[in-house]
């Protein structure tokens, strides 16, 4: 029984990624908004539905681990050892993530989620979305790993990680659909998310200082 579930389990992993991939090649090729799932679908050589039931809407296709990176980055910053800010609990996801892109199939990095956010004005709000959801979720996380914090200066420091994220992912994007020197951007961009990174948790601390000086007062 364990073992027929097993399979069945990799079977879907599988055909979820193998659509994934289409989706994204076929992206890469014409454009997200030029491709809708039908078209996923007769490359694929499944039937729609097929797609629809592991990717609910067309957005799936290229944000359908959103909810995941969302909570990923929420635990991250509530999980944090005590002695860390959220930024340097945030930043080897956010160098991981940096080489990851960088080092993909370039066939298939110009059709995911960094290379389409950028070239897509559809897809771009979606992606503006769930950047506001995780700036909410980190926010949240702040306040309860510091409640002395002012909730507005909670949600304005995790709107600045969230910024600094987003902003790596649309270099990312951006060197990928250009056709640029992936080897150089990353490490500018390895250089410069530590320099933001590091500014930001330095602002932390001293915010932190403030709001323990605040409840002493």
């Amino acid at each position: 029984m364990t073992q027929s579930r097993g399979l069945r389990e990799r079977k879907k992993a599988e055909m979820r990624a193998r659509l994934a991939d289409v989706a994204a090649v076929l992206f890469a090729a014409h454009g997200y908004d030029a491709v809708s799932v039908s078209d996923v679908a007769s490359a694929a050589g499944v039937a729609d539905q097929t797609v629809y039931n592991y990717f609910p809407t067309k957005p799936d296709l290229v944000l359908d681990l959103a909810d995941e990176m969302l909570e990923h980055s929420r635990r991250l910053v509530a999980e944090r050892d005590p002695g860390l800010t959220p930024a340097e609990a945030l930043s080897d996801l956010v160098h991981r993530d940096i080489d990851h892109f960088m080092r993909q199939d370039p066939l298939l990095a110009r059709g995911q989620y960094p290379t389409q956010s950028v070239v897509s004005d559809v897809l771009r709000r979606y992606a503006l979305q769930f950047r506001h959801d995780q700036a909410d979720a980190i926010a949240a996380a702040l306040l309860e790993t510091d409640p002395a914090l002012n909730p507005l200066v909670a949600r304005a420091h995790a709107g600045v990680l969230v910024t600094v994220i987003q902003a790596v992912t649309d270099r990312i994007g951006a060197a990928i659909s250009t056709g640029g020197d992936l080897q150089a951007v990353a490490r500018e961009l390895h250089a410069d998310a530590e320099a933001t990174l590091s500014d930001a948790a330095e602002n932390f601390r001293a915010t932190q200082a403030r709001s323990a000086g605040s409840s002493r007062g």
